[in-house]
């Protein structure tokens, strides 16, 4: 046995028999007759027995029901900024993260269409707990973060997931995607945690910022014109700003998993940042000391991410209507600003004074974040 092996991905010799032990599951003919309308059960049934890698699975099914969420789903997904990255290489990709499935599927759609190599990616053992869902991420080639430890487990488990990625990045030519923090944005507001870029460097011997050159960091900001789990958000954001603890329901991550994929979303933009480096010669100059290097690395990383998200209507129209302004009113019409109160209406209660505000501020605060870099807006 590995000891990777309680966290890692289907090697390709156990593909076949993973998708053979699926095949009569009710939640997989779900999602090949949505990614396949009108195909007969055995066509897509007969090509799942033929398949026995991730590649391959990625390539025939993963991509084509991504392909069939965003059309049914949102106005299309745009790109920028792959033109830097380079075929064949392995490269870190740190994400703001908003949506549990689609953040990370979009980004390897993306890479796909670019011929670039597509990621390994990190996810919540929380998120598949049920065998089925366990099984379908490792065969999407993720990797599992353990939640809900002790200090001294999550000690150990940060070792173990940097010395994977480590092997991943530098041994296997495989490209990661993780969050810049655990769990997805509720309030709008990405910001990198410190601890996610230091479980990173844990693995190495090396200088910080020098193993930080060597795996190849790109900040990547992705943004919904509409978040299709907005309302969905709300308990816990109100729990927070009232300092409760907010307990989820059983099927709470399922159904955000769902809502996420179906729910309507528009406009989606994937920005691929610069890949870091001579500012992490900068850092190293600057600080010997590996916590503050790794302070000076979290703000760059937030710098690249937030200067270079995508903002919608919908964001203007939401800073506008929260701060009582019509500053951006020239970014959105009359029309889409009525469309987006009546969405308001119909998934908040207006009464609610503290719920309305919080809904706008999630809105709101990608506009907010990139006013505090000049001429950024």
């Amino acid at each position: 046995m590995s000891k990777f092996d309680n966290i890692r991905p289907y090697y390709d010799a156990e593909v076949n028999q993973a998708l053979q032990a699926s095949l009569k599951h009710p939640m997989l003919k779900a999602m090949m007759n949505f990614a396949f309308p009108g195909v007969d059960d055995e066509v897509w049934k007969n090509q799942l027995r033929k398949t026995h890698s991730i590649r391959d699975f990625q390539c025939n099914f993963i991509y084509e029901t991504i392909q069939k969420v965003l059309e049914k789903s949102s106005e299309g997904l745009s790109t920028s900024g792959f033109e830097k990255l380079e075929k064949n290489t392995a490269y870190l990709f740190i994400s703001n993260h908003r949506d549990i499935i689609l953040d990370t599927s979009l980004l390897n759609a993306a890479l796909f269409e670019h011929e670039l190599v597509m990621t390994a990616s990190a996810i919540g053992d929380n998120l598949v707990k049920k065998d089925f869902l366990k099984s379908l991420s490792r065969l999407n080639r993720n990797f599992i973060v353990q939640r809900g430890l002790s200090p001294r487990e999550l000690l150990q488990s940060s070792h173990l997931m940097s010395e994977y990625i480590e092997r991943l990045l530098l041994h296997e030519n495989r490209s990661v995607w993780i969050a810049q923090r655990e769990g997805r944005t509720k309030d709008g507001n990405d910001a990198t945690n410190s601890g996610v870029l230091k479980m990173l460097t844990m693995a190495s011997n090396k200088d910080a910022m020098d193993y930080c050159k060597e795996i190849k960091i790109v900040p990547v900001s992705i943004s919904y014109e509409y978040d299709p789990t907005d309302a969905l958000k709300m308990p816990q954001l109100m729990a927070e700003a009232n300092q409760e603890t907010y307990v989820k329901s059983g099927n709470e991550d399922f159904q955000n998993i769902l809502s996420g994929i179906l729910g309507q979303k528009k406009r989606i933009h994937i920005h691929i940042g610069d890949i870091l480096d001579a500012e992490l010669d900068i850092i190293k100059e600057e600080f010997s000391n590996t916590n503050k290097q790794i302070q000076a690395l979290t703000q760059i990383v937030d710098e690249s991410i937030l200067k270079s998200y995508k903002l919608w209507t919908t964001n203007f129209i939401a800073y506008d209507i929260l701060y009582k302004t019509d500053e951006f009113s020239n970014h959105y019409t009359e029309n889409e600003k009525s469309l987006f109160e009546r969405r308001l209406e119909l998934k908040i209660d207006a009464k609610n004074t503290q719920m309305v505000e919080s809904f706008l501020a999630m809105y709101a605060n990608p506009v907010v974040n990139k006013m505090k870099y000049n001429d950024a807006v």
